[in-house]
């Protein structure tokens, strides 16, 4: 494998892997690497993307390297999160919103195993609005993130506590995610609000 090729799979993967981020003994196990071309190729990138003013940045953080946005454009990207076109919530972001409150405490990789598909940006996405949160770590490889819903959550669909729920036992298996989705939301009635709605309550 040349390297430029190789640097361009490391990218891939560390995009796919998120926050938990990757140690360079994953990622040369993955590439069939040694771990001294994998930890070259991490600080070449590093140093590239610092140098040519990328939008993004590789950090390490307790042995693990991840793709992280830079810490001075935090202003814009609060702007974006609370900006009003994006105040209302997608298909996404709504199954992986009642994943997390019916199976709380849950992990990322719980919730793409219900959904089939990646839920990276749809977690972001419900932390940036405050609506999920960070609730501890999962007793397994890794230590991965546990997520389960705020008390902004509540606020922003009129309930006065998690078990005021619609009732999810019919809720009989995954295939069918979508249907039950919009069936747990339908049955709240309307009481969805617009985010400048809960702030001015």
């Amino acid at each position: 494998m040349d390297y430029p090729k190789l640097k361009s799979i490391i990218e891939g993967l560390l995009f796919l892997a998120g926050e938990e981020g990757l140690s360079v003994r994953q990622i040369a196990e993955i590439t069939e690497q040694s771990d001294g071309l994998v930890g070259e190729a991490l600080e070449d990138m590093k140093e590239e993307w610092e140098r040519y003013e990328r939008g993004i940045q590789i950090v390490q953080i307790a042995g693990s390297y991840k793709i992280a946005t830079l810490a001075e454009h935090a202003p814009y990207f609060e702007r974006l999160a609370y900006s009003p076109s994006r105040s209302s919530l997608s298909q996404a972001a709504l199954e992986t919103l009642s994943i997390v409150a019916y199976r709380q405490p849950i992990t990322r990789v719980e919730i793409e195993d219900i959904r089939s598909v990646k839920s990276e940006r749809a977690i972001h996405t419900l932390v940036s609005k405050g609506l999920i949160e960070e609730v501890g770590r999962a007793e397994a490889i890794g230590r991965p993130i546990l997520y389960g819903t705020t008390k902004l959550f509540l606020d922003y669909f009129g309930l006065a506590n998690i078990k005021d729920l619609p009732e999810p036992s019919q809720f009989e298996d995954n295939d069918s995610l979508e249907e039950e989705t919009q069936l747990l939301f339908d049955k709240l009635d309307g009481q969805q609000l617009t985010f400048d709605d809960v702030e001015e309550s």
